[in-house]
């Protein structure tokens, strides 16, 4: 690793498994010190941050529910007073399940709308004013492959991470004046826990649909994010990026 991040604090919410753990995990080699998030797997997120540390990196592990403003702004307060001032935001908080139409109730939309969009906005916001102050800071956000392809079991995630998308084409033309880069993941079927919800047969069909036939690994969305963070996109700001295995292509 080139320890391209030294010095420098990441912010990783939803750090404690899947692509938020794999992202912790690589800025931590990268040399950055990383404070990660979590909602309920405190155990799960202990064992990132003490990993963290075995690569010689401080870190620490808070509990946040990103859709709480208070949460929010208590996340970042510890992050600051306890590593440093928010140079990397990698936004992976989320959650997803699968209903028809019939069964969409307003309040499984609301929550989430609220965990989804709504923690994206109050996680970007609690971070950007500083790094408006200190004219650098680096931001990736986690969309979906579902926000551009009809999913009629997932009408209020895709809706949801849509909206992910718009908010950091939005942001980045209003904070690159300032330095500040905003850039979005939108991630293909990936081996985590969240695609755990897919029953096996939906599974198989999106591999036989991929061309790289495979589901991709929270690895490789780390080195998407590592990229979207480095000097080496250094002219890349408000983009969305597909990582899906040439199962959406845009061009």
């Amino acid at each position: 690793m080139t320890a391209a991040f030294t010095d420098r604090v990441a912010l990783v919410t939803g750090g404690s498994r899947g692509i938020g753990r794999a992202v912790a995990l690589r800025l931590a080699l990268e040399g950055a010190d990383v404070a990660l998030s979590y909602v309920a797997r405190r155990e799960e997120a202990e064992a990132t941050a003490a990993e963290v540390r075995r690569s010689g990196r401080r870190a620490l592990a808070a509990r946040c529910n990103v859709a709480e403003p208070s949460d929010v702004q208590e996340l970042v307060r510890r992050t600051r007073e306890e590593l440093g001032p928010v140079s990397f935001l990698v936004h992976c908080g989320a959650i997803s399940n699968l209903a028809d139409h019939t069964e969409l109730t307003y309040e499984r939309w609301r929550e989430t709308i609220e965990v989804n969009l709504n923690g994206t906005f109050l996680t970007v916001f609690a971070v950007k004013d500083e790094m408006i102050r200190r004219r650098f800071g680096r931001i990736v956000t986690l969309s979906s492959i579902a926000a551009l392809l009809p999913r009629k079991l997932q009408m209020h995630y895709s809706a949801s991470k849509a909206g992910v998308a718009a908010l950091t084409r939005c942001c980045a033309e209003a904070f690159a004046p300032y330095g500040v880069r905003v850039n979005c993941i939108a991630p293909g079927l990936i081996d985590t826990e969240m695609a755990g919800i897919l029953p096996e047969a939906r599974r198989q069909e999106i591999i036989a649909s991929t061309p790289l036939g495979r589901i991709g690994r929270p690895e490789e969305i780390a080195s998407v994010a590592r990229f979207l963070l480095s000097d080496e996109s250094s002219f890349m700001t408000g983009q969305t990026i597909l990582v899906s295995g040439g199962r959406m292509m845009m061009g």
